[in-house]
């Protein structure tokens, strides 16, 4: 009798399908649909808008109710071609890799060839917004709006932001080669050295001009560690008497929201940084509260060009909106729209735009960018060596307008 039972419950759990290779099909099965639902359901409720680019969300799940996702790649080019639907560059899927890559970089590390890319979105082709400073990509001369034709032979036509830098990324030593349209330039390939490469956002000097000091300081990226790194040059700057200051933008590509909002206000004592608004047209702004106080009232310009992007875009503007400082350089790249990070269950994200930003008077730059107040544009391409020289005519330009200005009878 016993025997019986036994053999009656070992049979009723094989009905049930319980520890059968199809129960863990099935668990698979639901595990990959809830990782795919879970992406949906991010968007869904936060995308900043609410038409989904004029796509039914809805129907864009049903779409992908009947399919049978038998593996996570199957489940991650699903997503993807989900994100696709929005046709936004920004909006995008990372792996766990991805992930893990872009946080490192925010750290304040990275490694690869050292390159910030985007979407040109007047022809839908990756663009150079800024080689970081010292990487290989830099020394080997690329430059911003340099455009990325092919990678290792590989069109980038119709690829995403992610997948072109997953294939620029690779081993310590290996090599990739770029084929690069550059205006008015014979398309080149280029071959860069793979490294790692380390990102120090910040680089100061204090420059003696006649009887002035002039603190020059430039932010390369907006990284976990800028604010407080431009907090401490700023200090010392002013320790050794500085009386005005230059502030380099030129290539920052951006970053993190809050560091820009922190930057802002070693300069503000009060004002408006930021406005945001969501899907639903709320406004939220970002200000500078009535107990800060900057570090220095000096004289500043902040230089700009086209390779300043996004957070650098919202320094610029609100030390200019704000009558902080005047910009002096060339237009900016014009990326104003804000993304949030949603890490999946599987260490997987998705990157989404959430809102759109507009400068403290209300001026919306995306695709538009930013216009100084005094264009110079430099008469030939600036080695890095001559960066905040004579020969750097924007720089130069910059310290003789602080030179008047100090000079001028109050």
């Amino acid at each position: 009798m016993v025997k019986t039972l036994a053999s009656f419950v070992l049979l009723f759990l094989f009905w049930l399908g319980i520890g059968s290779p199809a129960a863990a099909d099935i668990t698979d099965y639901f595990q990959e649909r809830e990782l795919f639902n879970h992406a949906w359901q991010i968007v869904q409720r936060t995308y900043v808008d609410p038409t989904f680019n004029h796509h039914d969300w809805g129907k864009v799940r049903k779409e992908f109710s009947n399919r049978k996702f038998e593996s996570r790649e199957q489940t991650y080019k699903a997503i993807k071609e989900m994100l696709a639907v929005l046709d936004d560059p920004y909006t995008r899927f990372l792996k766990p890799d991805e992930f893990r890559t872009m946080r490192t970089s925010t750290n304040g590390s990275l490694s690869g060839v050292g390159l910030q890319i985007g979407i040109d979105p007047d022809r839908q082709s990756v663009v150079v917004i800024s080689p970081v400073e010292g990487s290989p990509a830099d020394q080997k001369g690329l430059r911003p709006l340099d455009r990325i034709l092919a990678i290792d032979g590989v069109s980038t036509q119709g690829l995403s932001l992610d997948e072109c830098a997953d294939r620029m990324r690779g081993e310590i030593g290996t090599d990739v080669t770029l084929l690069i349209e550059r205006e008015g330039e014979t398309p080149f390939t280029v071959t860069i050295t793979r490294s790692l490469i380390s990102v120090n956002p910040v680089v100061a000097k204090l420059d003696t001009v006649a009887d002035h000091k002039v603190g020059y300081l430039r932010l390369s990226q907006f990284n976990a560690n800028a604010a407080h790194d431009m907090a401490a040059a700023l200090t010392n700057l002013e320790a050794q008497g500085a009386d005005a200051y230059v502030l380099d933008l030129r290539g920052n590509p951006g970053g993190l929201l809050d560091i820009a909002v922190q930057v802002t206000k070693l300069w503000l004592d009060r004002g408006v940084i930021i406005y945001t608004v969501d899907r639903q047209g709320i406004e939220e702004s970002f200000t500078v509260g009535e107990d800060n106080h900057a570090l220095t009232h000096d004289p500043l310009i902040v230089l700009v060009d086209q390779g300043s992007a996004s957070a650098s875009e919202i320094l610029a503007a609100a030390l200019h909106d704000n009558a902080r400082a005047k910009l002096l350089g060339s237009r900016t790249y014009g990326k104003g729209l804000v993304q949030s990070i949603f890490e999946l269950e599987d260490g997987s994200a998705i990157a989404v735009t959430i809102a759109r930003y507009q400068t403290p008077s209300h001026l919306n730059i995306n695709k538009i960018g930013l216009k100084p107040d005094i264009e110079v544009k430099p008469s030939h391409p600036l080695q890095r060596t001559e960066v905040a020289t004579a020969k750097d005519e924007q720089y130069d330009r910059a310290v003789k307008l602080l030179m008047a200005q100090l000079d001028s009878p109050s």
